[in-house]
């Protein structure tokens, strides 16, 4: 095993971009390397410590045990190159790097789009990458740094907070409305169609609400809340929309707003590894406010 001081904090760096990204092409893309680089500072990295870091898995490379110990030991390191940078520049801006942000699509376009756009403007060394995912995330599922889930994330690693909770409710339009016999009573909509999720690619199981709607059948599917919310203005069925979409829009009617509500919880997580860099840290700081000033647009 080499000596400390014969360690390179570059290849500190690249560790843990790979760890974050989870794939050498990416992490080199945001290094501003190419990947063959970054593999040879990887097994120089693997070779003065005496031991394998990376190991490819399914999705993507993934930390060792051992890898995952370096990172957490190493992860302070940008933050000081970063302080580094902004006293030389004077004090100005340095924040620089890219983050990927995951949530789903409904959040990821009301929300944190408007969030990550402010970054992008008051950071330009700042890159950002939105991926909307309704999949369950863990430290195994490479590729973020931060993700916003439906209730909690899977895996005691990972660094989460509460973000905000919010409501799903009932929606139509009101054509459909007048095509159809009154709806008093939770009863009244077992013979209605459903407008929802696509039961067989639901992978969370805080959004398998249909079986509670009085047998309700989803007669249109779908993985896109666009999608949802168009059906369901063209008549589709009655849809199960989150309020913050939905509420105030012209073109639908709730239905039983007062017997028919799910509460549900968005959670902030961060990986670890990402939990000092400072373009992390703004991302967050930018969803946070953008979920704080507009609270009440959750449940409204």
């Amino acid at each position: 095993m080499a000596a400390a001081d014969d360690l390179h904090v570059d290849d500190l760096r690249v560790l843990l971009a790979v760890a974050r990204a989870g794939r050498l092409v990416s992490a080199a893309a945001a290094l501003g390397l190419d990947h063959t680089t970054v593999r040879r500072r990887l097994d120089r990295l693997e070779r003065d410590l005496g031991a394998r870091l990376l190991d490819r898995g399914v999705d993507g490379w993934e930390l060792t045990e051992i890898g995952r110990q370096v990172v957490a030991e190493a992860s302070g390191i940008e933050g000081v190159v970063e302080q580094v940078l902004r006293v030389s520049s004077g004090g100005g801006d340095s924040i620089r790097g890219s983050v990927r942000v995951v949530s789903p699509e409904g959040f990821g376009v009301a929300f944190a789009t408007p969030a990550l756009a402010r970054v992008c403007g008051a950071h330009p060394d700042v890159s950002v990458e939105l991926v909307t995912s309704t999949r369950p995330l863990s430290l195994r599922g490479a590729g973020y740094d931060l993700a916003v889930t439906v209730g909690a994330a899977e895996g005691s690693r990972l660094l989460s907070e509460p973000l905000a909770p919010y409501v799903l409710r009932l929606y139509a339009s009101p054509g459909y409305l007048d095509q159809h016999a009154p709806i008093r009573t939770v009863d009244d909509l077992r013979d209605h169609a459903l407008v929802f999720y696509v039961d067989a690619l639901l992978s969370v199981r805080e959004l398998d609400l249909a079986p509670l709607l009085g047998g309700m059948r989803v007669s249109f599917g779908s993985t896109n809340v666009a999608a949802q919310l168009e059906a369901t203005r063209r008549g589709a069925g009655i849809g199960l929309l989150h309020a913050f979409v939905a509420h105030g829009d012209s073109g639908l009617v709730p239905v039983l707003p007062d017997q028919v509500e799910f509460r549900l919880q968005f959670s902030l997580s961060m990986r670890p590894e990402s939990r000092d860099t400072a373009a992390v840290g703004a991302v967050r700081a930018a969803l946070l406010d953008e979920v704080r000033t507009r609270a009440d647009e959750f449940i409204p």
